[in-house]
């Protein structure tokens, strides 16, 4: 996870089905959520294999039940090397849609609003800015992110800010989550929560998705592990996270996607853990109607 930190700073179930049984299918009927059955994949989960064979993977994650796509922006771009309308077509063929892309808002957003708007993309989000020492300097993300957001919304698409456990740490008394939600325009700027940092942190996600109704459309699925340091990411429903309820508050307050993300690969690989994530997806997925 450090150096995934260390890339935003500088660049931008066998088990499981039988811990879960069939009946957790309707763990979220009548909650809300409608569309659980439909849900995504960051591509940092598999940026290695990506980066071997991106279409491959791709093909993979759509093999798996991913029928949605959130990318990052690596050494090959967004697209990965591809252009955005031929990634689009890629994803067309696999029935898949690229839905958002983490990125580099600092340079060239116009140029990626645009390439992003004309595939039909939903967000581009910020990934990453790192803890700060006074609350000045997320009161100036927030006028940062509100410009971005007016660049979105001239394309036609959605800005959004990803957090990470920094955001959820006070700062004077004052928490600069808050700070930057209540600093941004409603009508320029989403929120992706990442459920595992906000965890990590200490913090209570339900109670943000209460205080913050329709700000929050995104999320990451990204489960916490029981280890000596705390901070470990494992295969969804192997770690300490309530899913269920916490995404059925979050859908009952605005969330809309879904996007698995899993960072450390004790006893599997990524492949495997993305396959083991779909499943665990798959199975808190309400029944069809």
């Amino acid at each position: 996870m450090s150096n995934r930190r260390d890339f935003l700073r500088n660049g931008t179930f066998a088990a499981l089905g039988l811990s879960l049984a069939p009946g957790c299918r309707s763990l979220f009927g009548g909650t809300g959520i409608k569309n659980l059955d439909t849900f995504g994949i960051q591509l940092w989960t598999v940026k290695e294999d990506m980066a071997k064979d991106a279409k491959g993977t791709l093909a993979a994650m759509s093999k798996d039940g991913y029928r949605q796509i959130e990318s990052f922006e690596g050494r090959q771009g967004m697209f990965w090397g591809m252009k955005n309308t031929e990634f689009k077509t890629y994803m067309n063929d696999l029935n898949m849609n690229l839905i958002s892309s983490h990125c580099n808002i600092s340079q060239d957003f116009e140029k990626k609003a645009a390439e992003a708007a004309e595939i039909g993309m939903k967000y581009l989000i910020c990934p990453y800015k790192g803890p700060q020492k006074s609350m000045d300097a997320f009161r100036k993300f927030a006028d940062e992110f509100n410009k971005a957001g007016e660049t979105c919304k001239k394309n036609g698409i959605r800005f959004a800010y990803h957090n990470h456990d920094y955001s959820f740490v006070p700062i004077n008394g004052e928490m600069p989550q808050d700070v930057m939600m209540d600093n941004t325009d409603k009508d320029l700027v989403d929120y992706e929560m990442d459920i595992y940092w906000v965890v990590a942190a200490g913090a209570d996600p339900e109670a943000y998705f209460k205080k913050y109704p329709g700000r929050f459309r995104l999320c990451h699925v990204k489960d916490l592990g029981k280890t000596a340091s705390g901070h470990e990411s494992v295969q969804l429903g192997k770690g300490t996270i309530d899913f269920p309820t916490i995404l059925k508050t979050g859908a009952s307050n605005g969330l809309k996607y879904y996007i698995v993300e899993q960072e450390a690969f004790t006893g599997s690989n990524p492949l495997e853990s993305a396959e083991a994530d779909a499943k665990y997806m798959k199975m808190i997925t309400p029944p069809a109607p």
